[in-house]
């Protein structure tokens, strides 16, 4: 076990779509999860090891752009991120959403030729499915190659609810 993942600090905040985990590491925001919902968050085992904390630069921080967000006064968020977590393969991935603005969608088809990789749909939507940053590193703005609301971790209802929030044009609600 990695025991730089261990040693993090986290804290609960609240949301207009539940509550969310904020974790921060030496080198910036290194989780963010919808809690009791994302089944990717790590296991409780290891969040045990976490300092939980009221107050931190990163964390504060971090509460404060995602507040603004849910307020519409914020459709990019400017934090430091820890993704050093990932595959060098994810961590591109992860970089690709961060280039997706706000109101636009893609498709996890052009995400992986964005990437230079046309071949690897599924390979991507797994590294999506993985993002530890929820919201922050915007997994939520892609959809399906038919423009159809798939795979969310944190739930198809939140997606949807991301995307009204973010005014993207939804073709089609899920199903």
């Amino acid at each position: 076990m990695n025991n730089t993942l261990d040693h993090r600090i986290q804290t609960i905040v609240g949301s207009p779509l539940g509550d969310l985990r904020l974790v921060a590491s030496t080198n910036g925001l290194a989780g963010l999860w919808f809690v009791q919902r994302q089944r990717h968050e790590p296991p409780a085992e290891r969040r045990a090891n976490w300092s939980t904390v009221a107050a931190h630069p990163v964390l504060d921080a971090t509460k404060r752009q995602l507040d603004e967000y849910f307020h519409g006064r914020r459709q990019r968020f400017n934090l430091p991120l820890d993704l050093e977590q990932g595959t060098p393969f994810q961590r591109a991935v992860w970089q690709a959403l961060l280039a997706i603005p706000a109101g636009a969608t893609t498709s996890y088809g052009a995400l992986a030729s964005g990437l230079g990789k046309p071949q690897a749909v599924r390979a991507v939507g797994a590294a999506v499915g993985r993002n530890p940053l929820s919201i922050v590193v915007p997994c939520h703005r892609v959809v399906g190659g038919n423009g159809s609301l798939t795979g969310y971790a944190g739930g198809l209802d939140r997606k949807q609810a991301l995307l009204q929030l973010e005014g993207a044009l939804i073709d089609k609600p899920h199903q």
